[in-house]
């Protein structure tokens, strides 16, 4: 049985973009759509930074450390998963998807699956740990079908 018959979804993501993908073609022969695209502004922790970081005294004389500041483009990442599990679960009440395929980067796909909602996962039909979010639709095709296919 082919995972990746027609009407399955592909969320192709990494932590600061993803691609909601579904397949019109058929399992042998799949054709991916975009049905939603999603990006997130993260600039950098350099530009999101407003203060120096702070200082505390230490115990010798005119000794200080800086403590470490936080670093607000990792911590944009990491909400990213969180936003994503939360647009998986409207879509999923909504019946938008019956079943769906995750590709994501390793971390990505790992803290998805510990925030996604059991209607979602209940619907997870196929992961693959890979970023693809920059490669073309029909490598993308070529990919999951042979990544799933091994699987």
């Amino acid at each position: 049985m082919t995972l990746l018959k027609e009407g399955t979804w592909v969320l192709v993501a990494d932590s600061e973009k993803a691609l909601f993908l579904e397949n019109t073609g058929d399992g042998d022969h799949p054709h991916l759509q975009v049905r939603r695209k999603d990006e997130q502004e993260n600039p950098s922790d350099r530009e999101q930074g407003a203060n120096r970081p702070g200082r505390m005294n230490d115990n010798g004389t005119g000794q200080r450390s800086s403590f470490d500041d936080t670093d607000w483009h990792e911590l944009q990442k990491e909400r990213f998963a969180d936003d994503l599990a939360d647009v998986l679960y409207k879509m999923a009440h909504k019946h938008r998807f019956e079943r769906i395929v995750l590709v994501a980067s390793p971390q990505v796909l790992g803290a998805l699956r510990d925030k996604i909602h059991k209607e979602v996962s209940d619907r997870v039909v196929g992961e693959i740990a890979k970023t693809l979010t920059n490669h073309p639709l029909d490598e993308v095709e070529k990919l999951v079908k042979s990544e799933l296919a091994a699987a």
